[in-house]
């Protein structure tokens, strides 16, 4: 399951990296490039925090009661 998260997350990267450099090359129009670049993103936003988040450990010397 975190491979296919993480896999999902390159590909949403790369749909925000990549149309920016093919608009730049002028190989694709701007109107493109928002739209996979919002999709992108949108996507990186939901996919990534689940495989990065990670729980602390508490330490029972730090905590006051």
């Amino acid at each position: 399951m975190n491979i296919l998260l993480k896999t999902i997350s390159a590909v949403a990267l790369g749909l925000v990296v990549i149309p920016c450099m093919l608009h730049f090359a002028g190989i694709i129009g701007l109107s493109t490039v928002k739209w996979t670049a919002l999709v992108g993103t949108v996507a990186w936003f939901l996919v990534t925090p689940t495989w990065m988040s990670r729980r602390l450990q508490v330490d029972s010397a730090e905590v006051e009661i």
